[in-house]
């Protein structure tokens, strides 16, 4: 591959995992959210409470799909420049029927772990990303 290829190929790549991080990040933004309004939530938030804080997973979840998107583009483009990584993230929802149905301390705290291993992961995954770009952009001077 030219010199002139690669570096189209490595500019490429961090156009992708440019748009991944600005879709993790905007999934942390929504998940700092949706943990805050959880606190209030288990500190005696009612029904309104848990509608916002529901929405804000809900908004959360589907900035994670918009990233699992982009991240899956920007392994590719990796693939392209031979530098391949493991990016994986998930995130799930099946939390939300129980803390609607079962309102109380205990389906409050357990939305609020999966909150906090939604969050962990997306920061994973934001400095993964993170590194890689820092990588490429070495290489692409």
């Amino acid at each position: 591959m030219s010199n002139e290829m690669m570096r189209m190929e490595i500019q490429e790549a961090i156009t992708a995992g440019e748009r991944a991080l600005g879709s993790l990040r905007a999934a942390q933004e929504k998940l700092n959210s949706a943990r805050n309004w959880g606190i209030f939530d288990m500190l005696g938030g009612g029904f309104v409470t848990d509608m916002i804080k529901h929405s804000k997973m809900n908004d959360a979840a589907s900035y994670v799909e918009s990233a699992k998107r982009d991240l899956l583009v920007f392994q590719r483009e990796l693939r392209d420049v031979r530098v391949i990584r493991d990016l994986n993230i998930e995130v799930g929802g099946f939390l939300s029927f129980a803390d609607f149905f079962f309102d109380g301390l205990v389906a409050d705290y357990l939305v609020q772990t999966r909150i906090a291993d939604a969050r962990e992961q997306v920061s994973d995954a934001i400095y993964r990303v993170e590194g890689l770009l820092e990588e490429l952009k070495q290489v692409n001077g």
